[in-house]
């Protein structure tokens, strides 16, 4: 038995994900799970940050850096304590930290995540492994998406053609073809765009089972207006965040188009749903008999309604049904990803990313000194 925990805060910042992985021979299994909230204050913070990172000064930069990495470390805490284990059992730490930047098409591409890997290290004494997607960048690749060697190697059958969508904040698609092939990337917003205007208009971050776009009807118009945004029209490998996918960009689209509160969240669940099944379908040759779908979306029964009116042949349902529950996928990215590094084994699929080859990703932060008093 090796144990290894994963840590992650997506595009939604609304907390920390924490997973404890066994890793045996490249098989795993979840050992527990939780989830620990920011403090409301941080949320918003953060959610500055990338809306408008002119106003994000270097004082700032360090101060959510520092904060983040203490929510990190407590969450690891928690996590050992509500599964019984001993910090001395967990061979390592795999931690994304929180994305406050992604520029893949900068003229120097970079990536931005904080959340202070040594403050990690130092709360729990475990040794930390983070910053995993720069190497990838440094390759030549966009560093993301990063989970679709990980849906690989926990979803593929030997001759059954699959998809796993995994909607967060932005959504990513991993192609797992019948003949053992991978492919993936970003294809467009997933829950930020949604959960902006519920917290806009309904006063909490999401729309609990898409209970207020089930109320509405598309708006047209709008909707084509949204579908005409040129990172759609991109050839892989490719990668987006929220950087792109925020207010302005939608103000844009509502200053040619108004519409009614429910009528704009029915349209941007129809969009979020329509920009992954075309993407699925112009994948070349794949006609996928299961769609498997992770991460928060999967909690909104519109929107895999909607998906699933969008890919009548394939069988949607949560990655549940294979073995993993859809919120402890991307935690379980990261404790897999660590687990790699440690023994020296490359975490990036050329294929998706675009990097010049495999190679090991993350950086590692010592936890306990042997023999230190």
């Amino acid at each position: 038995m090796s144990l290894y925990a994963g840590l992650i805060s997506g595009t939604s910042m609304d907390g920390v994900e924490a997973v404890l992985l066994d890793v045996e021979h490249e098989r795993f299994a979840i050992r527990g799970a939780l989830h620990l909230d920011y403090p409301p204050a941080l949320s918003q913070r953060l959610k500055s940050a990338v809306a408008n990172p002119q106003a994000c000064d270097l004082d700032e930069l360090g101060a959510l850096d520092a904060e983040v990495g203490e929510v990190f470390g407590a969450a690891a805490v928690r996590l050992l304590a509500a599964t019984g284990v001993a910090a001395a059992q967990v061979r390592a730490i795999g931690s994304h930290g929180q994305t406050l930047l992604h520029r893949p098409a900068a003229a120097r591409p970079f990536t931005l995540q904080i959340g202070d890997a040594n403050r990690i290290a130092e709360r729990t004494g475990i040794d930390v492994v983070a910053d995993f997607r720069r190497r990838d960048m440094a390759a030549g690749g966009e560093g993301a998406p990063l989970v679709p060697a990980f849906h690989a190697a926990a979803f593929a059958t030997p001759g059954a053609a699959r998809v796993v969508v995994n909607i967060g904040g932005i959504s990513n698609i991993t192609a797992l073809g019948a003949d053992g092939s991978v492919s993936g990337f970003d294809t467009g917003p997933g829950n930020c765009l949604m959960d902006l205007w519920a917290t806009e208009h309904l006063g909490r971050p999401y729309d609990e089972d898409g209970a207020l776009a089930a109320s509405g009807q598309v708006h047209a118009p709008l909707l084509q207006v949204l579908l005409q945004e040129p990172y759609l029209q991109r050839r892989p490998p490719k990668s987006t965040g929220r950087e792109l996918f925020q207010r302005q960009w939608l103000q844009r689209a509502l200053d040619l188009h108004p519409a009614g509160i429910a009528e704009v969240q029915a349209t941007l669940c129809e969009y979020t749903a329509a920009t992954i099944a075309t993407a699925i379908r112009e994948l070349s040759g794949l006609q996928p008999d299961e769609v498997l779908v992770c991460g928060g979306g999967a909690r909104n029964r519109e929107l895999l309604r909607r998906l699933a009116l969008q890919l009548p042949q394939a069988r949607v349902q949560s990655t549940a049904a294979r073995g993993i529950a859809p919120e402890h996928v991307e935690a379980a990215l990261f404790a897999w990803l660590a687990h790699r590094f440690l023994a020296g084994l490359p975490g990036n699929l050329v294929a998706v990313t675009g990097a010049r080859g495999p190679r090991v990703l993350g950086a590692l932060h010592r936890g306990a000194v042997t023999g230190a008093q």
